[in-house]
């Protein structure tokens, strides 16, 4: 069983600490920045992310870490040790998203791969290249101030996270086997809050997720002559409407659910009917009761449209499924208290989870007690004016979100070095 951190370090002088890592940011931030805008310039989809793991490998071992690569496809692990005492967990995640980026920026990506067959475009809407930005400067803080902590340091760069597969592909690659246990772990993610701003919640701060993919049979033929085929498109379009009452009528009304349809497929033309359509959806809850309501309702709704047209039973596959990022009590109490300290008001406990979802999940299953926390990304001025004037601004995944670098990875870098030292310092 894992110690808790309580347990193990001295408390930390946090304004003294914050204080020295800012000194040394102010030498270091010229380097993440350059590194940022290097790996946003050139992103990789999920385990594809061959240069940019090549890189951030590279850096590790300028900073003194000893570097294994190829952990999980393209997964990489940094260790640092440093005399007795607890091993920490910091993962960060590599991969991009299969979108077009239209933000603008000078260093916009222009990076095309191939995804599912197609050759397309590629950005990081998500923000992972601000998370190992400020991963590199953790490391970096972390390895000029070994005289204030001891334990391991074990840096995880995390593949196939948008695949919702890459943790779970590091530790069957034996992870936790090869580099020993870690007995907690930290991960962050940069949100559309103010930059400055540092979000945390104890208990579940992420959702259930599951992919979903239905394949609908039908008769194909003539547009003109629908007697005599069966239509899979209208099962599907059926589907999409009628799933959603499952949500709004099904499932306990006070425990969140959402059931997202975000592709469909069918046909090549507009006179022929298909003998088949696929749909692709997600799923998200954060009790394992609402998720089992979810998936039957699902289940039950694409079979009675299919009964209704007369169809063969559709092929209904759930599949990439991760659960939800639950955070260790005593571990979030222990670092709130720390980020209270070092960033008053712009330290914000969160009052309710995110539906969004992520397989960092994995390692909390394995066994490793954790803190996933969001840092803001976004320019405050204009995130003030959007919320006087009542208007959105772009959020992760959209081909506009523009993390605002600086000070986003500076405050990154300072959330979690202090994070870490609060578990380890001496």
């Amino acid at each position: 069983m894992a110690t808790t951190p309580a347990c193990l370090a001295k408390p930390l002088d946090v304004a003294a600490e914050k204080a020295a890592i800012s000194r040394r940011l102010d030498t270091e931030y010229p380097q993440l920045d350059a590194l940022y805008k290097d790996l946003h310039r050139h992103p990789e989809l999920s385990h594809q992310e061959v240069r940019t793991a090549a890189k951030l490998a590279a850096e590790m071992r300028r900073l003194g870490f000893e570097v294994t690569e190829g952990v999980g496809g393209t997964g990489i692990v940094a260790i640092l040790r440093n005399g007795t005492g607890p091993t920490v967990l910091v993962r960060t995640d590599l991969d991009a998203l299969p979108m077009e980026e239209k933000t603008g920026l000078p260093y916009a990506s222009k990076a095309r791969q191939t995804w599912q067959g197609k050759l397309g475009p590629v950005a990081h809407s998500c923000g992972h290249d601000v998370h190992m930005a400020t991963w590199i400067g953790t490391a970096a803080m972390l390895a000029a101030s070994r005289e204030r902590w001891n334990g391991t340091l074990m840096f995880a760069g995390q593949p196939g996270e948008e695949a919702g597969d890459g943790a779970q592909k590091m530790l069957d690659d034996g992870l936790f086997k090869r580099f020993g246990k870690p007995d907690f772990g930290f991960a962050l993610h940069v949100a559309p809050a103010p930059a400055g701003a540092v979000m945390y919640k104890s208990g579940a701060v992420l959702s259930n997720y599951d992919d979903i993919e239905i394949r609908f049979n039908g008769r194909g033929g003539h547009g003109a002559m629908p007697a005599a085929t069966i239509d899979p498109i209208l099962q599907a379009a059926r589907f999409i409407v009628e799933v959603q009452s499952v949500v709004s009528l099904q499932k306990d009304p006070l425990s969140p659910g959402i059931i997202s349809i975000g592709a469909i497929q069918g046909g090549s033309a507009g006179n022929i009917i298909p003998d088949t359509a696929i749909i692709n959806g997600t799923m998200r809850s954060f009790t394992p009761e609402t998720r089992a309501v979810l998936r039957v309702g699902i289940e039950r709704t694409a079979k009675a449209v299919a009964d209704m047209a007369g169809a063969p039973p559709p092929v209904i596959k759930f599949s990439n499924s991760s659960t939800a990022v639950v955070n260790d009590a005593t571990l979030t109490k222990s670092t709130a208290e720390i980020f209270s300290a070092a960033f008053g008001p712009a330290a914000i406990e969160l009052p309710t989870p995110s539906p969004a979802s992520e397989d960092y999940s994995a390692f909390i299953e394995a066994g490793v007690p954790s803190v996933y926390f969001y840092i803001g990304g976004t320019d405050p001025a204009k995130f003030t004016e959007a919320q006087a004037k009542g208007e959105s601004l772009p959020v992760n995944h959209s081909p506009l979100f523009a993390p605002l670098p600086e000070p986003t990875i500076r405050t990154g870098t300072e959330a979690m070095t202090l994070a870490i030292l609060g578990a380890l310092a001496r």
